[in-house]
């Protein structure tokens, strides 16, 4: 049976940029979509204009419905997508036990790592709701909302310990403009998909201070390292980290005007302070959190990871960027690859 001919009751929580537009184009797909926002205004106004003023020249089809109430919102549907900033999903979800039965699907495209706890988003979804792991899917991958939002094509990846549940779900979403990819490495997907925001910062750090491509691209590849070394300490496996939501993820995020945590990273660069930097945006810098919980991750398991290590410094304890460059490049020389499967 072809999927995506077949009418699937969905719906979408979080009406930021990526969870509007995975709405849209859900709907384009034929299928039934409800979005939930969180601030009764925002409701209003888009339910008003058919737009939401975080996705410039693009309309919310009117027949998209966009409720402030959990409970509508996801009545009777069969796939929920957690669209929200990832510290704030476990609060989402305690507001929707009792609401959705075990045979919803949940797709998750919130990218971080829970302060404390260290769960990945799917062990969030699983531990406040206990769902099963087989219904628990993420969505990850080079993604920028104002690109897919106007159809460039893209090709992303979903994750499961279920293959049955992950090939559906790319059924689901995939069109020829959004191509899927499936996987069953969920922990490499999702461990990826959040630390890239850490190297974003740091790349963004990078154009504050002005230096060059050179100095880029070597913080991109020891980026990667940092990612692969986690995330084998984890449990994923090494090749997931080549794929969509590993060297894909790093090079949309560290390069682009779209990306949120480079813009962070640039002004930090530029001699801004953090506080006074997030205050000034709309949209949440994921990366920001996430430092705080690899940090965390590195104490707990001896990891080494030099840049989230700096960036960290940088982020919260006043270092000056200079000096963590400085410091990043005066380290005891090292061997490239052994040294990262065996520090």
């Amino acid at each position: 049976m072809e999927i995506r001919k077949k009418r699937v009751q969905i719906a979408v929580l979080g009406a930021g940029s990526w969870g509007t537009t995975i709405a849209i184009h859900l709907h384009k797909l034929k299928h039934e979509v409800k979005l939930w926002e969180y601030f009764p205004e925002n409701v209003a106004y888009m339910n008003k204009t058919h737009h939401n003023p975080l996705l410039e020249g693009i309309p919310i089809p009117p027949e998209i419905p966009i409720f402030n109430d959990l409970n509508l919102a996801v009545e009777s549907v069969q796939c929920i997508v957690i669209a929200v900033p990832s510290h704030t999903v476990r609060d989402l979800l305690k507001n929707l036990s009792g609401l959705v039965n075990k045979d919803v699907i949940f797709i998750n495209l919130s990218k971080g790592i829970e302060e404390n706890s260290l769960l990945r988003m799917s062990e969030v979804i699983a531990d406040v709701l206990d769902h099963s792991s087989e219904k628990i899917v993420t969505l990850h991958g080079p993604s920028h909302a104002e690109e897919v939002s106007r159809e460039m094509p893209t090709a992303i990846v979903v994750a499961s310990t279920n293959s049955e549940t992950a090939r559906y779900v790319q059924k689901v979403f995939g069109s020829d403009y959004l191509r899927v990819y499936s996987s069953s490495d969920i922990i490499g997907v999702e461990v990826g998909g959040a630390i890239k925001n850490i190297v974003a910062i740091a790349s963004g750090i990078c154009d504050g201070l002005g230096l060059g491509d050179n100095t880029k691209a070597a913080l991109i590849t020891r980026g990667l390292m940092e990612m692969i070394r986690i995330g084998v300490r984890l449990g994923g496996r090494e090749e997931t980290f080549a794929g969509l939501s590993g060297v894909g993820d790093l090079i949309v995020t560290c390069g682009s005007k779209h990306s949120r945590n480079r813009y962070v990273g640039e002004e930090i660069g530029k001699g801004r302070k953090l506080e006074d930097i997030l205050n000034g945006m709309s949209m949440i810098a994921e990366g920001v959190h996430t430092c705080m919980t690899v940090h965390q991750m590195m104490k707990k398991y001896g990891v080494l990871m030099p840049i989230s290590e700096e960036i960290y410094k940088v982020l919260f304890e006043g270092k000056n960027p200079q000096k963590a460059l400085r410091d990043l490049m005066g380290r005891a020389p090292a061997e490239e690859w052994h040294s990262v499967l065996k520090s």
